[in-house]
């Protein structure tokens, strides 16, 4: 999967698309942002909607920095994602 690099309030993160699929396929999209290594690694989850592609990788290369900040900003810790491997 592609990987973007984006600065944040200082800290680098990488983001991915999730690769998880909700009944919403094509419509709406899931992202992981993970930020530094180990035990002091971060990941945030956010979700949403391509106003262009229906693919994902596509989708989210064609978000510009101020997009995917924006997604950033709206996202939540990774403990009770799916995207990031939390089971009930």
């Amino acid at each position: 999967m592609p990987t973007r690099h984006i600065t944040i309030d200082g800290r680098e993160w990488q983001v991915y698309p999730s690769g998880f699929l909700t009944q919403y396929v094509g419509d709406e999209f899931g992202l992981i942002f993970v930020a530094g290594a180990g035990d002091a690694r971060e990941v945030r989850v956010t979700r949403y909607s391509p106003t262009g592609t229906r693919s994902r990788e596509q989708s989210l290369a064609e978000l510009d920095d101020a997009q995917v900040v924006a997604l950033f900003h709206m996202s939540q810790p990774s403990a009770r994602s799916p995207e990031a491997g939390y089971r009930a």
